[in-house]
């Protein structure tokens, strides 16, 4: 491989941070707003009734898209590790503009019954599709293009960017409920963020494809061939990486939608505060918690990626049940917009390493489906049932035994914090880590 690509990185090291990241804003703000919107548009779609129940309809829905992951890591995981990571990431970014559009359009109840349900429901099939694949892409993307020692820094920026996404999805939603009617919002209102979704990706699409192959991907195309790349029989052989993924993602993804996504209905709906102050609080909170994350992963480059996992363990496990307790009976704008940092403050110990922490452990020519399934697989069985677990506990009477479930969560995640190995060290080099030759190799040149 001729030294111009290593060089046009190094020139242009922002560009590689924004087009690796960027989708995550358009995609996550496309999650985003269909928790954000389902106060709006669950009675579209389902009969009038309890609201509990029409959310929980929703929120069932929501989690469905979460179980599509694991498909979307495997098929598009595979996909990176054999076409290259920027191809995987316009993939990704094109099925989720598609499914937005679905949803924007998708008929309501009173229209043509449940078949509007079911547009929702293929719509959140592709955005589970894409998001399953877009983290793995985006993750190993930026771990790749970037030094050795800034590895968590330029990693950071994709929970930078997925919290700008949703930071835009609440702020559209903010401007909607304050310059139209409740009647409106209900009826239509609720599809101009679909709308806004899909226009967005396309821009994003037209962006990415002028990305840079990462020199990591580049270097493994030329000596090893396609066969062996992105297969589950080689992630099998780093099983053990495989389910340490699982098990470490597993307390950070229920703690970081229980305070993002679900965050904003339970203010609402738990709390009592109004939809417009509880957006308000959410949009404040996630401002600071977005800011927070280069500086905890530029930490992270200089302390290892340990200690700030095991701080998030400590906190998410000891804080969840006073934090959620306190949160429930607030009924202020200071109130609720303090005890929701103080909760993502404890999360970005997770949030802004994680990325980095699963690409690390796995070599070149299997990491993107490595980070992909594995992660995804917890985040069907833990982050999307999160909002319907709260919700179950809620309408069964027991709403303080969610926030045992989520201490119990970072309990387990805990352990694995305190026994695995430090990754901040580890040398993205291609082939399989525990070959002495490529151990020894030099690290890759592509650079931010």
């Amino acid at each position: 491989m001729s030294d111009s690509a290593p060089r046009q990185h190094a020139r242009t090291p922002w560009r590689a941070v924004i087009g690796g990241s960027i989708g995550n804003l358009v995609e996550w703000f496309d999650w985003f707003v269909y928790a954000s919107f389902a106060t709006y548009f669950a009675g579209a779609f389902f009969p009038q009734g309890n609201e509990t129940a029409q959310l929980l309809n929703t929120a069932g829905i929501f989690a469905v898209g979460f179980f599509m992951r694991p498909v979307g890591g495997w098929l598009l995981g595979r996909f990176a590790d054999r076409r290259g990571r920027k191809a995987a990431l316009t993939l990704t970014v094109t099925l989720m503009s598609a499914s937005a559009l679905l949803i924007a359009v998708a008929p309501t109840y009173d229209q043509v019954g449940y078949f509007g349900a079911g547009v929702l429901l293929v719509a959140r099939l592709l955005q589970g599709l894409s998001v399953g694949g877009e983290y793995a892409a985006s993750a190993t993307y930026l771990t790749e293009a970037s030094q050795p020692g800034r590895r968590g820094f330029v990693s950071s920026f994709q929970y930078v960017s997925m919290t700008m996404g949703q930071l835009i999805g609440l702020g559209l939603q903010i401007v909607l409920q304050r310059t139209m009617s409740e009647d409106a919002l209900n009826s239509w209102g609720w599809r101009i963020p679909f709308i806004v979704g899909a226009v967005a990706a396309a821009v994003v699409f037209w962006l990415r494809r002028n990305l840079l192959e990462t020199d990591a991907y580049a270097e493994e195309d030329t000596h090893r061939s396609s066969e062996h790349r992105g297969t589950i029989r080689e992630l099998l052989r780093h099983r053990k990486e495989a389910a340490l993924v699982i098990a470490l993602t597993m307390g950070g993804t229920v703690a970081y939608y229980t305070y993002t996504t679900y965050l904003t209905k339970y203010l609402s709906n738990t709390a009592g505060l109004s939809k417009s102050t509880a957006s308000l609080v959410s949009f404040c909170a996630l401002f600071l918690f977005m800011l927070l994350q280069p500086v905890a992963g530029a930490l992270s480059d200089r302390i290892g990626r340990r200690p700030l996992l095991i701080s998030f363990g400590i906190g998410s496990m000891v804080g969840t049940v006073p934090l959620m307790t306190a949160l429930s009976h607030t009924d202020t704008f200071g109130g609720a917009l303090l005890l929701s940092l103080v909760a993502l403050v404890i999360i970005t110990g997770y949030t802004s390493i994680n990325a980095v922490v699963k690409a690390e452990l796995f070599p070149t020519h299997v990491r993107a489906l490595g980070v992909a399934l594995p992660y995804a697989l917890a985040n069907a069985m833990f982050g999307g049932t999160a909002e319907y677990v709260a919700l179950w506990f809620k309408q069964s009477g027991m709403e303080s035994g969610f926030y045992w479930y989520v201490s119990a969560c970072a309990a387990v995640s805990l352990i694995v914090y305190l026994t695995m190995r430090e990754t901040r060290d580890t040398m993205l080099t291609r082939g399989r880590t525990d070959d002495p030759t490529i151990a020894s190799g030099k690290p890759q040149t592509t650079s931010v």
